[in-house]
């Protein structure tokens, strides 16, 4: 058997090594995802770095962090971003390439470079804005209307956050009492899972009977609050058919679900203000409303005062010359009577005094008749007189056209009438309504 030239393992591996360092002096900062993510308790971390393309890995290596950098590259890490170092992150690591005999090649990371983590979310989140842009997302909400008095509320957030108790305490114990119907959905507020919890407490509370669904979240970090950067989020929010308003993190945060809610706050509390605000705006037109009304009645009243008076000035004017008149014609007959019975029995005049007795009683039963008459006539003529008419404890009542009511049938229940005595008015809102002829089995309450 012919002898072939070898070497060890461990001298091909040291070999490696050797050529390792040479190509691999320094520090390398290295772009990878952490696929996996293991601390012992030696205070050693161990874990796998990935790169994928088309959703297969295409490059995958070992690496640690020894112990005397563990606790500093964390603590700064989840300082500087708000947000746990595990598997599923990209992150930008200083590496030091290292090959060992017997475990092969791994990587040292000394640091992770907290910017770029963020940068990555910020690339994220601009593409998400843009894709919600494209696709017509962020206009959706803005095309529903609030109601101008919304006081049944959906609230979508954790029950234990300092954001909503102050959310709660400001709108419910308002020093106006205005009153509101408040349902809680309970979703994650921060975190992977947050998005997810986020869309089925929306869309939980889209099947009530609401207003507007409320979405607060207090302060935190650009991570803690990077859920509300989420695309799947932005667009269940843009699709609930009620308006959702946003009141996420503090006055320098914009989230994307701000972007496309129907209307977004800074704090919670000033989501509470919102909703005081609407109701103190709809209390304010009601008031105004009801000063109008009661301008508007005083005004009718006080016409149709002098309305009265004018009609009372004109009824006495025609009684009294109506009686003038009738007094002037009374005597213009008993002129012509006594001139056409001087003509008419001048010859006559040698008759015995008896007959002139008779002759004069005509006359006088005449002038008395006459007289009857005339009483007879100014006395219907007071009979009429609206004065005389509402001393008698009648009343004259017009309906909303402001004439006067002579039948049931034009009033209806809830009308507002008005009611004329001999000694002033009032007005009075109609509760019930009886009629003779539809009505004969009611108690009629006149």
């Amino acid at each position: 058997m012919e002898e072939r030239d070898y070497i060890d393992l461990l001298e091909l591996q040291q070999r490696i090594k050797g050529s390792v360092q040479d190509a691999f002096p320094g520090r390398y900062w290295v772009k990878a995802e952490i696929a996996s993510w293991s601390p012992r308790a030696n205070g050693h971390c161990y874990l796998s770095l990935v790169q994928t393309s088309g959703g297969k890995s295409v490059a995958e290596s070992r690496a640690m962090i020894w112990k005397w950098n563990y606790q500093r590259i964390v603590a700064t890490f989840e300082d500087m971003t708000g947000q746990r170092l595990q598997a599923g992150i990209t992150v930008l690591v200083r590496v030091q390439v290292a090959f060992s005999e017997l475990y092969g090649m791994s990587l040292y990371i000394e640091d992770i470079d907290t910017a770029f983590t963020l940068g990555q979310a910020a690339l994220e989140r601009k593409r998400n804005i843009e894709r919600l842009e494209k696709d017509g997302y962020m206009d959706m909400q803005k095309e529903l209307a609030l109601p101008e008095l919304p006081t049944r509320l959906a609230v979508i957030t954790s029950k234990t956050a300092a954001g909503y108790q102050d959310f709660r305490n400001h709108l419910l114990n308002n020093p106006e009492g205005y009153a509101f119907s408040l349902d809680l959905y309970e979703a994650l507020m921060q975190g992977e899972q947050a998005p997810l919890s986020i869309r089925e407490a929306l869309a939980a509370a889209a099947e009530g009977n609401y207003d507007a669904a409320l979405i607060l979240r207090g302060g935190g970090s650009e991570l803690d609050l990077a859920c509300f950067d989420d695309f799947s989020l932005a667009v269940a929010i843009a699709t609930c058919p009620v308006p959702v308003v946003t009141a996420i993190g503090h006055d320098k945060d914009v989230h994307i679900a701000d972007m496309v809610a129907h209307a977004s706050v800074k704090t919670p509390t000033a989501m509470a203000d919102l909703f005081l605000d609407a109701v103190s705006a709809q209390e304010k037109r009601a008031l105004e409303t009801v000063a109008r009304i009661i301008h508007a009645c005083s005004r009718l009243v006080a016409r149709e005062e002098v309305r009265m008076v004018s009609a009372d000035a004109r009824v006495k004017r025609a009684v009294a010359g109506r009686i003038g008149a009738l007094e002037q014609a009374l005597q213009r007959c008993i002129g012509r009577i006594a001139k056409g019975l001087l003509g008419k029995y001048a010859d006559t005049a040698r008759l015995s005094d008896s007959a002139a007795h008779r002759v004069q009683f005509a006359a006088q039963a005449r002038v008395s008749a006459e007289f009857s008459r005339v009483a007879l006539k100014e006395a219907l003529i007071g009979a009429s007189d609206p004065r005389k008419i509402l001393s008698l404890g009648y009343v004259l009542v017009t309906g909303k056209d402001n004439k006067v009511l002579k039948t049931v049938d034009k009033v209806g229940i809830g009308d507002r009438i008005g009611v004329r005595f001999q000694d002033g008015s009032l007005t009075a809102k109609v509760d019930e309504v009886y009629s003779d002829h539809l009505d004969n089995n009611k108690a009629n309450i006149a």
